[in-house]
């Protein structure tokens, strides 16, 4: 029982790191270096993701410098934030590439809160389903005989409790990153 419950919160804590990824790959006012996390570089014929091919600097609230370590990948970084989602234009100085990060538009910041709480919803319904998985699980035990029922509804009610702790916690995720992208 306690092996069940423990591996449910392990899950429960990897989606929440998870839910921290994606809410930090959401593009606010600031720039910083995680907004970067999910770009793919051609890099001499294979995907490679960009924190390995460069080092990255925040000198202003807006302006990230991507130093690459092989020159030789510059033109592909340039062409993979290009294409990227992120709405900027890359330019490069022949040592450096230098991303200027536009200021949000009220209606862009709209935007990337729909995307914010669609994240958190997203990872609401991982936990949910990892709760889901346990409960069947202590069903399953208890049908076969192997706890008995009174067991079973303590370790249930133990799971709500963990359950409604780490769905906070993703609410509490997404009114930090909302606050941060409608703040101006």
């Amino acid at each position: 029982m306690p092996d069940i419950l423990k591996s449910a919160e392990h899950k429960m804590t990897a989606a929440i790191d998870h839910a921290q990824e994606e809410f930090a790959a959401i593009r606010t006012g600031r720039a910083h270096p995680a907004m970067f996390n999910k770009l793919l570089v051609d890099y001499y014929g294979s995907l490679t993701p960009l924190q390995q091919l460069a080092t990255f600097q925040v000198p202003e609230a807006r302006v990230v410098l991507i130093s690459p370590f092989d020159r030789a990948a510059m033109p592909g970084i340039e062409k993979a934030i290009r294409d990227s989602d992120l709405g900027v234009n890359p330019a490069n100085d022949g040592n450096v590439v230098r991303v200027v990060m536009p200021q949000l538009t009220e209606e862009r910041r709209k935007e990337y809160t729909k995307v914010a709480r669609t994240k958190g919803e997203e990872a609401k319904v991982a936990v949910r389903n990892i709760r889901r998985h346990a409960v069947d699980q202590i069903a399953r035990l208890v049908k076969d005989k192997e706890i008995g029922e009174d067991e079973g509804k303590r370790a249930e009610k133990e799971l709500e409790g963990v359950t409604k702790k780490y769905v906070d916690q993703v609410d509490e995720l997404m009114k930090a990153k909302e606050a941060e992208l409608l703040e101006v």
